[in-house]
């Protein structure tokens, strides 16, 4: 539990909430919709992240795909799945560098033109090994925008919105699940190699859309601060959160905060490399949180349906190409449903309701999917097939109100800004190395045991619920600065609140 994490006289209610304008909301305050409206390029990076899973998912019931790629079978099929978590994954340790380097912006863009010179190449593949090449290369810009995109738009959100459009980014991704299931469903009745090239082709429309925009939106203040540009900072605060006003209260809150902030992580962690992630009581409090979830986000049930969902629905006898596309189709929507509606409530209910909410109704549905796969593998029940489709979509349902919207938005929230962009690349790897061993161990799985490899998964899944009730930590109505600081006691909120605000 939250208890002894928890700095004593910690902010129960935002501290700056008193300093908000009320009458100054998303919807009627033109800066406010200017500063969402530069959001939502950065916001549409993980659109690439859902959409490779399920167009991969989706080409793998294309005969013409199957066709061109010579049937690719479980060692294969496991590389063309996971070469892009690998690309990813060497992309990882690069990234913090030119977010923190360069600033978040340009990483962005950098991140954004790799992807659109390999999804060039992707398309015009003529072999699987110029495919699988492509496919790398994508991973490796992804891991670079990727990076830096969530951090800015936590770093630049009017702060009563942060929290939601963070939990967004995250949610995001199943609009490329979306898009590239019903793309695929879409081109299935194409009679060659267009079948699966259009769907190769719609991964690039987020790096076109931050090819052209990015470098045109605002920085993040934090990063113009730690780099001496304390002005520039303060503009863009006063522009987009108080109608250019720089003695604006919350403005001036802000910027003092952030200032003393990053003064104080720099005395803290003066060798700010890798290893100071694990140098402070602090520090390894987070680093063991955000590890976990990072394997939990891969490992709590969702491979086989989200990589192998025509072998799964093969085991239960829905074996119609255009049926599993349908199902697929559909279950993105529901997927994204769910994930915006936990976005939206979440400093409402609170993260550590919505996590171990998730994880209990996955622990339930979960059973539940194995015991109707089991009589349906046993006995042939037609009647445990369909419901095994029902379960499958109860539990993507919980799965989606915590894993898809708050994983990224809880552990950028957690570290301090000179640890950010390092924690947040060990994050992203811990989910790629996941990634990986569940994209190629889950087809071995699958046939060598059946419907006991679900077993296996139920297990995690309590190991799950019993970590998060031990160890996650509430975080909700609190500032950025103060969020971070909880995890390293008293000292660090008297720091960033010299006047002692936070109490």
């Amino acid at each position: 539990m939250d208890g002894g994490l928890v700095a004593p006289g910690a902010v129960q209610d935002a501290s700056f909430a008193h300093l908000l304008d009320p009458k100054r909301k998303w919807y009627n305050n033109n800066r406010i919709i200017l500063l969402h409206a530069w959001i939502v390029p950065f916001l549409i990076t993980s659109y690439a992240i859902g959409y490779d899973a399920t167009m991969m998912n989706g080409l793998q019931t294309l005969p013409q795909w199957q066709t061109a790629f010579n049937y690719p079978s479980n060692g294969m099929l496991g590389l063309l799945n996971a070469i892009q978590s690998i690309g990813f994954l060497v992309g990882c340790p690069v990234a913090p560098y030119l977010s923190d380097g360069i600033g978040r912006r340009k990483t962005v863009f950098v991140g954004a033109v790799t992807m659109l010179v390999a999804t060039a190449v992707q398309t015009a593949s003529q072999s699987v090994h110029m495919f699988i090449a492509a496919r790398f290369i994508i991973g490796f810009g992804l891991a670079i925008a990727v990076n830096a995109a969530p951090m800015l738009i936590t770093e630049l959100a009017y702060p009563q919105y942060r929290a939601q459009l963070t939990s967004l980014y995250n949610s995001i991704a199943c609009t490329g699940s979306l898009v590239a299931a019903w793309a695929t469903y879409g081109t299935f009745k194409i009679n060659n190699t267009w079948a699966w090239r259009l769907p190769s082709l719609f991964q690039g429309i987020p790096a076109l859309f931050q090819f052209a925009l990015v470098l045109f939106a605002p920085e993040s203040p934090r990063w113009l601060v730690s780099k001496g540009k304390e002005a520039e900072a303060l503009g863009i605060l006063a522009y987009y959160h108080a109608d250019s006003n720089k003695q604006d209260p919350l403005v001036q809150f802000e910027f003092e905060e952030i200032k003393a902030g990053i003064k104080f992580d720099s005395i803290v962690a003066a060798n700010v490399g890798w290893k100071a992630l694990v140098a402070t009581p602090g520090n390894r409090k987070r680093m063991r949180i955000i590890v976990a979830l990072a394997f939990f986000y891969q490992w709590s049930g969702t491979g086989p349906v989200t990589f192998y969902l025509y072998k799964v629905l093969n085991e239960i006898g829905i074996t119609k190409s255009s049926t599993q596309l349908l199902l697929n189709g559909l279950l993105q929507v529901w997927n994204l449903f769910w994930a915006v509606l936990a976005a939206v409530l979440v400093n409402r209910l609170g993260r550590r309701f919505l996590f171990l909410a998730s994880a209990g109704l996955m622990m339930l549905f979960y059973a539940a999917q194995t015991i109707c796969l089991a009589q349906y593998s046993e006995h042939g029940i037609p009647a445990a097939g369909h419901a095994f489709v029902s379960f499958v979509f109860l539990f993507f349902a919980a799965y989606g109100i915590a894993y898809i919207p708050l994983t990224t938005s809880y552990t950028i929230e957690i570290l301090p800004f000179h640890l950010r962009s390092k924690g947040f690349s060990v994050f992203s790897s811990v989910v790629v190395l996941a990634l990986i061993t569940n994209q190629y161990i889950n087809p071995f799985a699958l046939d060598a045991l059946g419907w006991k490899y679900y077993l296996v998964l139920d297990c995690l899944l309590a190991v799950e619920f019993v970590f998060l009730w031990f160890f996650l930590v509430e975080t909700k109505d609190r500032t950025l600065e103060e969020t971070a600081a909880v995890f390293d006691g008293e000292d660090a909120l008297n720091k960033i609140h010299p006047s002692g605000r936070h109490a």
